[in-house]
């Protein structure tokens, strides 16, 4: 199985490595053309029309999952370097999970980062600004800095209700596969006291 997939991750890299390349699409647009010139030697027949139609369909079909497993390792790549850089630096360590939120933290979080991103630039064209709009940018900057405060809090703690989850469903496993033994334990032994009564019986 690793051989197969090892084999399919190198077929399906050097797929998607040349179907964006420049000669690719010139050589299906040449297809294309020749397909078209050949029309009047058919008189534009059903088989004619047929085959373009299979052909494009096939391609496409089998692309599809080519380009999607090379996508799926790019981004997995993706995610454990932009992981790394996290967990090094000094960001929010509770962003190193943050593609198993919701789609309602996701856009609180992402409103957030925008508001900083907007208050970057006004303090970067705002140098001489009064200090009045100096204390309103701050508290811009203190709210939205609270606000990721307590997404951080929020994340933290589904976090823990999820690991406490696991936990008692682990538990929950391991008190039924204890409650399974002594029952599996008395059906062997009643098996076995059951073999010397039926060989004795017989002739």
């Amino acid at each position: 199985m690793g051989k197969l997939s090892q084999s399919f991750r190198r077929f399906a890299e050097a797929t998607a490595r040349y179907s964006g390349k420049p000669a690719a699409f010139l050589s299906a647009a040449g297809i294309v053309v020749v397909w078209a010139l050949t029309g009047p030697i058919f008189d534009f027949n059903d088989t004619w029309q047929l085959v373009i139609n299979t052909g494009t369909t096939i391609i496409t079909f089998l692309m599809v999952f080519l380009i999607q497993n090379s996508q799926n390792r790019e981004s997995a790549a993706l995610q454990i370097k932009l992981d790394e850089l996290i967990r090094a630096t000094e960001a929010h360590n509770s962003l190193l999970d943050l593609e198993d939120v919701d789609e309602e933290a996701l856009d609180r979080i992402r409103e957030n980062y925008r508001k900083l991103a907007h208050q970057r630039q006004e303090q970067a064209q705002r140098l001489q600004a009064s200090p009045a709009r100096r204390d309103e940018d701050k508290e811009e900057a203190d709210e939205a800095c609270s606000e990721m405060e307590e997404i951080d809090r929020e994340l933290k703690e589904a976090r823990e209700k999820q690991a406490e989850e696991k936990q008692v469903e682990g538990k929950q496993a391991k008190e039924k596969q204890v409650e399974e033994k002594p029952a599996q334990k008395k059906a062997v032994e009643g098996a076995g006291e059951s073999e010397p009564g039926t060989s004795a019986a017989r002739p």
